[in-house]
Order: structure tokens, then C-alpha cells, then sequence
């Protein structure tokens, strides 16, 4: 390793941590909810796209539920905002305030817990990722119940983000746990991206598609999101819990499952009570999700004096994403003296071919150095180039091998530099939540001479068994392949860092 690889790999490390801060989800939320003191009462003001104001004073019950890889922080900092005003406004009484929060295990610090517990009377319930278990449909089951208690003088305050679908999981009749647990596995094995992910899991619970926000009318909504999706579409994260289904059908759930070979008898194939309850929905027999015709996506009646904008029961707002968190490592990267190119934040596809697709950019890049002919470039060296977005690893039947689509990228970009003779280059691919595939890796960094004659037969032994983890928690030294960052309370899906110098 070249004295260059070495600070390139620090310079990497420090890159993925500038860009997993930016989308610390406490801070996510402080930054896009705040209350205002207005002629003696206290209102929560969302800053979206336009301003969202609730009047705390029309409420006797403020309830938050949250759910996801970063539903305890974003829970928490809810409470505080709410519990704070009043404490400083000591002659406005608090509304009775409570809730649920669903969290991953490990992914709440022992703090967070007994603040949430003791302070705001908000419970906490651990439960299985990224397949469901029956500690995930009791939790639901009691945020359903919570939802479907309320009434007009209820304002509830979701938190979602990304790992709710798995969380916050409770089967329509007809169907089991074991169902959806089944369903969760051959979806992530078959290599379907979770945006299609998720038009099939809407369907097949009590929760997921809008039926939250139904459940609770006629209370008032306001779901704060932390992104893990590419584009952001707010129905697909978590399987839009609160958010009226407009973009797909039962046809679309059965296009799919169609296209991915999910009833064709394979090692994929959905259990066939998942399958005839998809098709009867498919046959007009089983009610699709809400649409925003719903009343619980209708307009609230407003006084005529409050001066306040329209809004509607249930409103979404975004408070973090992927971009978020792309652009705080350009800029993290630029004050350690890289030229950055961000490519953008919607890179998806298998993870050994988007490998390819930056070692590509990385070898053109690293010609400037011996190529004087080559005029104009997307980057001045040393370069930067950042990404974001969230591959897919296809696995084959009987595969046996441990890893996750961070580390196969890394490792596929591994071989390609080795191919292609590239040194001072390294790149780094990070799983924001800390999390890569069922390891306790967040992802991966190398560089060039990562692999050579003595490894490159074990690596390609590794990548065609999509074995990377063992591969490269041998190669791991001081500066190590395997990034193990432990949970870092936030996810808004992949960012993948490339250095050039």
C-alpha cells in the first residue's frame, strides 16, 4: 500500500463520516420543525415546501409513533421539541403525550430508551430487520391500535424511516407472519429493488400503503420521512404508511411478481397464499390501499380567522435524504483538497456492474496523469467522485456466501482496479446505516493493490460465491478493507466514495 493509499483511505473513511453526520436524524428534525409562541399559544410549524402550522391548543392528546432504523433519535426529538415549548411557556398546559416507538435491535442507545420511557412516556419496542418477527406485528399491532383510538382532538406525529417496512409489519387476514417473513426474504434474495419492494408488501398489510393514516381519521397526521429511497417518493418509504397509494395497484403488485419470476415455481417463488391473495386483489375481490380520495387525505376545516393555509388531515414532510448526505461529502472532500464530482444520487443496478462503471471513471481519470492529449475532464486530480443510491445483489440458488451489496461493489471494484493496473485510487462504499446486508460491516474500503497475484484467485472465488465479507475481512489490516462503523442511528441508503489521485 503507497503512502498515497494510505492517507486516500483515511481521506475516504473521513469523507463517509462528514456525510453520515449531515443526516443525523435529531438534527434532521430540529432543522424542518419548530413551535412559535403566538398570542398566548403555542403552534408546531413544518417547514416543507410550504409551511405546515398545527394550533397545539385544538389538541388534548399529542401521540408519536415512529418507526425505522432511526426511530428512536427521530422520536426523541420530537418529544423534546414539544415538551421544551411547554416547560418555557409554563401557563399553557401539555396535552396528555405519548407513543410508540418500533427501533431495530441494537439501533437505540440506553439513553434514548429510558429519555423516550421516563421523560415522555413514550414506549419502546425492539424488533427483527430486515425480515420480520412476532415482536414486529405485536408492535404494530399496538401502533394500530393507538392510531385507531384516536379522534378529532388527536394530533398524532409519525416517524418514519428507512427499515420501517420490516418494523412496523402486520399481516392482513388471511395471511401469517410466516407469510410475510417468507415474502421478505424472497424479495430482498431475488434482487428486486425496494421501491418495487414495497408496492407488494402495501398490499399484504394493515399498515403499509396509506391504511395507517386511514386508521387514525379522524385524528390529525404529521409523518416526518428520513429517506432511504432513491427519488424519495414518499409513498414507497417504509411502504408509505401515511400516504395516499395513488401510484400503484394490485396490477402493478402482480406485474411484478410476475416479472421477477416470483410464481414460476423457483427458488423465489412468494408462498401460495401470498399468491392467491395478491391475484384475488388483482380479480377486484380484496380492497386495494387508499387513495387520496380517502377522507383522511382531505382538506381540515379551518376557522375563517385563523389566517392559516389548507391542509389536510395527513401530511408527509422530508427532512433527510440521500442528496443530504452526497453533498456533505463533496464537501467534506474538497476542504481535504479533492476536486469533487457528485454523479448523483439515484445509482442503482447489480453491484459488481455499477463497480465497473467507477472504475471506469477512475481509470480515465488517472490517464490525465501520463496522457497529456486528453484536453478536457469531469474532474481536475486529485478527484472526488461521490455517488449515492442503493445497488442490488441477484443471488443464485444454494448461495451460501456472507456479505452485502456495499461489500461486493468494493470488492468488484477491487478486482477491476487490479485488472486494469490502476494504484492511487480507492473508493469506498458505506451503508449509512451501518448496516450491509446481514454482517456487522457497514461496507467497504479499497484501494489498487488490494488485490494481486497472490489474492485475485480468492477474489474471484469470493465474488462468484458472493463471499465478499470473508474475503475481505481477511484482507483487512491497519488500514483495513471492512468498515464497521456499528449503527449509526440514521439511513438514507448507499453512498459510494471514489479517490483519485
Amino acid at each position: 500500500m503507497t503512502e498515497n493509499e494510505i492517507k486516500m483511505t483515511n481521506d475516504a473513511l473521513a469523507i463517509a463520516h462528514a456525510a453520515i453526520e449531515a443526516v443525523d436524524p435529531k438534527i434532521a428534525v430540529r432543522n424542518r420543525l419548530h413551535i412559535q409562541f403566538d398570542n398566548h399559544q403555542l403552534k408546531l410549524v413544518a417547514k416543507a415546501d410550504r409551511e405546515l402550522v398545527y394550533d397545539l391548543s385544538q389538541y388534548d392528546n399529542i401521540k408519536i409513533i415512529s418507526f425505522g432504523k432511526a426511530s428512536s433519535a427521530m422520536a426523541l426529538a420530537v418529544a423534546e421539541i414539544i415538551s421544551n415549548a411547554y416547560s418555557q411557556s409554563s401557563n399553557i398546559p401539555l396535552p396528555k403525550l405519548d407513543g410508540i416507538v418500533i427501533i431495530k435491535d441494537d439501533h437505540a442507545t440506553d439513553e434514548e430508551i429510558q429519555l423516550l420511557n421516563e421523560k415522555h412516556n413514550i414506549i419502546v419496542r425492539s424488533a427483527s430487520h430486515p425480515v420480520p418477527d412476532a415482536r414486529s406485528v405485536s408492535a404494530a399491532n399496538e401502533i394500530l391500535d393507538l392510531a385507531s383510538s384516536s379522534n378529532s382532538k388527536t394530533l398524532i406525529l409519525a416517524c418514519v424511516s428507512g427499515g420501517g417496512s420490516a418494523l412496523f409489519c402486520s399481516p392482513r387476514d388471511r395471511l401469517t407472519l410466516e407469510d410475510l417473513m417468507a415474502v421478505n426474504s424472497r424479495l430482498l434474495e431475488s434482487g428486486m429493488p425496494i421501491e418495487h419492494m414495497n408496492v407488494i408488501r402495501k398490499r399484504l398489510e394493515k399498515g403499509k400503503g396509506g391504511r395507517l393514516a386511514a386508521s387514525a381519521y379522524p385524528a390529525t397526521v404529521l409523518t416526518l420521512v428520513l429517506s432511504d429511497i432513491i427519488g424519495d417518493p414518499l409513498d414507497l418509504i417504509a411502504s408509505g404508511p401515511t400516504v395516499p397509494d395513488d401510484g400503484s395497484t394490485w396490477e402493478d403488485a402482480w406485474r411484478l411478481v410476475s416479472e421477477y419470476g416470483l410464481n414460476t415455481g423457483g427458488k423465489h417463488e412468494l408462498p401460495r397464499s401470498v399468491l392467491d391473495f395478491i391475484w384475488k386483489g388483482k380479480a377486484g375481490d380484496l380492497d386495494d390501499t387508499p387513495k387520496s380520495s380517502h377522507l383522511a387525505f382531505s382538506a381540515m376545516d379551518r376557522e375563517e380567522s385563523s389566517n392559516m393555509q389548507p391542509q389536510l388531515f395527513s401530511e408527509t414532510i422530508l427532512v433527510g435524504n440521500n442528496y443530504a448526505a452526497v453533498l456533505a461529502a463533496a464537501e467534506k472532500s474538497e476542504q481535504l483538497g479533492y476536486n469533487p464530482v457528485i454523479l448523483g444520487t439515484r445509482v442503482t443496478g447489480e453491484a459488481s456492474f455499477v463497480a465497473g462503471s467507477y472504475t471506469s471513471i477512475a481509470e480515465m481519470l488517472s490517464r490525465q496523469r501520463t496522457d497529456a492529449s486528453i484536453p478536457y475532464s469531469i474532474a481536475s486530480l486529485p478527484a472526488a467522485i461521490i455517488a449515492g443510491g442503493e445497488t442490488v445483489v441477484t443471488l443464485p440458488t444454494n448461495c451460501n456466501g456472507k456479505g452485502g451489496r456495499n461489500q461486493e461493489l468494493a470488492l468488484s471494484a477491487a478486482m477491476k482496479m487490479h485488472e486494469m493496473g490502476l494504484r492511487d485510487v480507492v473508493l469506498a462504499s458505506i451503508g449509512t446505516d451501518g448496516t450491509d446486508g446481514p454482517t456487522d460491516a457497514a461496507g467497504a474500503v479499497v484501494y489498487g493493490g488490494l488485490v494481486n497475484e497472490d489474492t485475485v484467485h480468492d477474489a474471484k472465488e469470493a465474488l462468484t460465491n458472493h463471499d465478499a465479507y470473508t474475503f475481505l475481512d481477511s484482507a483487512d489490516g491497519d488500514h483495513g478493507s471492512l468498515v464497521r462503523t456499528g449503527p449509526t442511528g440514521t439511513n438514507v441508503a448507499d453512498i459510494c466514495i471514489t479517490l483519485v489521485h
